[in-house]
């Protein structure tokens, strides 16, 4: 039995009932042993039993009153899984579905994004089952505020710089950071994707969407193609899916749908990206106003999807954006989308891809871009506000944007390179997790067992 199958054979003993963290980890796994293979100092450390092992796991109650007077309470975790590269660095998830094994699976994923960064950041995670949906300002500002009253105690700007992530943007970030500089009496760069009016940084909202366009077009150019004139399927309508939308359109694309939790929009003539941004950002309405506002555009609802099903997978395309959530394309899915003659998918969620629709796409010999590697935008672009406030500076779009673009350029690089040094150039699967497992691993090593 090889040294990677014995540890995830281990895990799946003592993690049973964490079936997301679990496919985390075995598609990295099972990727590492030719780097395992070729180099047996990572088993002669236990490298991969400690690295699956968060260094720290936090978890809280929130307690808060609601709009009618009620008490409520959520459960709060924050999951500081590796810190050999830097300070701990990764999203808070607000969300019903939030629950330990996400977070862990979520802040495993991290700790390789940020390696293949380049930049000095650690893995982490944290959130809770707090939904912002349906909540006034002033239950989100509540909520927010005695979630931070727990976290500040375990955060800091050397220590864990958090982020946002679903359910957590601008204005719950705000709110985050206002209540932990009066906590700590401290004005510095704790939390990333502030407003731009105290320490934001520019381009830090666009960056994941534009970074998973760049990670693509880098896919397309390196087989001598372009997203150039291509139509292209995105799903999601937050954030992530709405920046992918507009950079797409930067570079001669066209996206024709977007989707949420209640349905899908199909716009043959394009998806009109200032209608998406009144619809979520402004009025943060349901795709169905989308419908209203763009007679033109089709909308389904999720009843009338297939189970187990995302019909924006069988819109024909020549790329693919999954920019929802994890495991939301599978199999299926994976076969439909490659019917229609898709050539490229690049992952802006985190794991949008089960493990057998990413069988498919790399024996196809698409361009397939892993989420750890195509969605590293926005958290390199977080590490480039902690740099401006470190410093004190305030870089303008451009400057953060050219350095974004040089960013994906090399996570590209690196994971094709080390795909190539070890005889399969095209899968950046394996070539994006060896590249960001050895950095960390001989970080690892250097700084000892401690």
């Amino acid at each position: 039995m090889s040294y990677a199958q014995h540890v995830m054979d281990d895990l799946k003993q003592k993690y049973a009932s964490e079936p997301v963290f679990l496919q985390a980890v075995q598609e990295v796994l099972m990727t590492l042993q030719p780097a395992l293979d070729k180099d047996p100092k990572y088993q002669q450390h236990k490298i991969l039993e400690r690295i699956v092992e968060p260094e720290r796991i936090i978890g809280f109650r929130v307690e808060w009153v609601d709009d009618k007077g009620e008490i409520q309470v959520n459960r709060g975790f924050r999951v500081q899984y590796n810190s050999a590269l830097g300070p701990y660095k990764g999203g808070l998830r607000f969300h019903p579905s939030v629950n330990l094994g996400i977070l862990k699976f979520l802040g495993f994923e991290q700790i390789f994004k940020n390696s293949l960064t380049g930049l000095a950041i650690g893995g982490a995670k944290g959130g809770s089952d707090f939904d912002p949906k349906g909540k006034s300002d002033i239950e989100v500002m509540r909520f927010c505020q005695a979630f931070m009253n727990e976290l500040y105690r375990h955060v800091g700007a050397t220590i864990d710089v958090p982020a946002g992530d679903i359910g957590v943007g601008g204005r719950e970030v705000g709110y985050l950071f206002g209540q932990y500089k009066k906590l700590t009496k401290s004005y510095e760069g704790v939390l990333t994707g502030k407003n731009v009016l105290f320490g934001g940084s520019l381009a830090r909202t666009e960056a994941t969407g534009y970074g998973n366009v760049y990670f693509a077009q880098h896919m397309m150019q390196g087989r001598g193609d372009s997203l150039e004139g291509k139509t292209c399927v995105v799903s999601g309508a937050g954030n992530v899916a709405t920046y992918c939308c507009e950079k797409l359109y930067h570079i001669g694309a066209k996206p024709v749908t977007v989707s949420d939790s209640r349905g899908m929009i199909y716009d043959a003539d394009g998806i009109k990206v200032d209608v998406l941004k009144q619809v979520k950002e402004v009025e943060r309405a349901s795709l169905t106003r989308y419908a209203e506002l763009v007679p033109g555009a089709k909308y389904t609802p999720v009843s009338e999807y297939p189970a187990g099903r995302n019909v924006v997978w069988n819109v024909p395309c020549d790329a693919a954006f999954p920019c929802a959530t994890q495991n939301e394309l599978n199999l299926e899915d994976a076969k439909a989308l490659l019917a229609n003659g898709c050539k490229c998918v690049s992952e802006g969620a985190n794991m949008p891809s089960t493990l057998e629709a990413v069988h498919a796409f790399l024996e196809s010999g698409i361009c397939y871009g892993p989420s750890k590697a195509a969605n590293a935008g926005g958290v390199a672009t977080s590490q480039l506000e902690m740099a401006q406030n470190a410093s004190m500076q305030k870089w303008d779009f451009a400057t953060v944007d050219n350095k974004l673009q040089g960013i994906m350029g090399n996570i590209y690089a690196n994971a094709f390179e080390t795909a190539k040094d070890f005889g399969q150039p095209n899968n950046l699967v394996l070539g994006a997790n060896i590249a960001g497992f050895r950095k960390v691993a001989d970080a690892m090593i250097a700084q000892g067992v401690c």
